[in-house]
């Protein structure tokens, strides 16, 4: 009995973290995009597409934790250049800076469009990474025993939103998003090399860590990660909805009956 009551607390504590994590961080691209217009955007473009890549490091937002360092984001545009081309009939040319584009209130399309234009490319893959952290003391223990002693534990739930734009019209062709989540743990006193810090992703893998090559940089380390498994779950969410876009707009439509 008592082992099908902590089965049932052990579910019922994923349901709550799944709950919490597709809320944190809030959605941002509608900041400078604003909503998706209603019905299915036309989608006779042919199979494949060029498209230039912009990601835009978005820190507005209330609570928001700081950007990945430059040098970080522009590892990670490679990286989702690189997979969107593998996964998707989405050939990216170019990697742009986001020089330029901000958030408003409403969300304003025809930013990118000029943007898009500008950078010579007719389609778009715009991302917006965001993320929110928070910080608490816990107690750390060492060579993970009962030996321990104070020390933190940082949060980290980041968010990758994707739309795929067609330039000349100013029209989002289809979005998708991904969420990742990693903690940090690490003692008050640093110093303590041989265990800490150290990151592991949650909820998922909690078995798997990684040790930050200094105890100064490990936040962004944890920002790294994090967005690293932010961006996996975006490449598969992308394809699925451009997938399903592209069904949706070759579903013929039905006759209207007589009678």
């Amino acid at each position: 009995m008592r082992l099908i009551e902590k089965s049932i607390a052990l579910m019922t504590g994923s349901f709550v973290l799944a709950a919490c994590m597709a809320e944190v961080p809030p959605s941002r691209i509608a900041d400078y995009m604003g909503t998706p217009g209603k019905g299915v955007p036309d989608m006779a473009q042919p199979q494949a597409i060029q498209a230039g890549l912009v990601v835009i490091p978005d820190a507005s937002a209330p609570d928001a934790s700081p950007a990945l360092p430059d040098e970080a984001l522009q590892r990670m545009a490679e990286s989702l250049s690189q997979e969107i081309s593998q996964s998707l009939p989405i050939r990216i040319t170019k990697i742009i800076s986001p020089e330029g584009l901000r958030p408003i209130v409403g969300g304003d399309p025809d930013q990118f469009a000029e943007y898009g234009r500008k950078h010579g490319v007719d389609y778009l893959v715009v991302v917006v990474a965001s993320s929110t952290e928070q910080e608490y003391p816990m107690m750390v223990f060492l060579g993970w025993t009962a030996h321990s002693q104070p020390g933190l534990r940082r949060d980290n739930w980041s968010l990758l939103e994707a739309a795929v734009v067609d330039v000349k019209a100013a029209q989002s062709l289809t979005r998708a998003e991904g969420r990742g989540w990693a903690t940090l743990d690490r003692p008050m006193a640093p110093g303590i090399n041989q265990w800490y810090p150290v990151v592991w992703l949650r909820p998922m893998e909690p078995s798997r860590r990684y040790w930050p090559p200094t105890y100064e940089g490990a936040p962004n380390t944890l920002r790294v990660i994090a967005m690293e498994d932010a961006s996996k779950r975006l490449i598969l969410n992308l394809r699925k909805a451009w997938s399903e876009k592209r069904q949706a707009a070759f579903v013929p439509t039905p006759m209207p009956s007589r009678g």
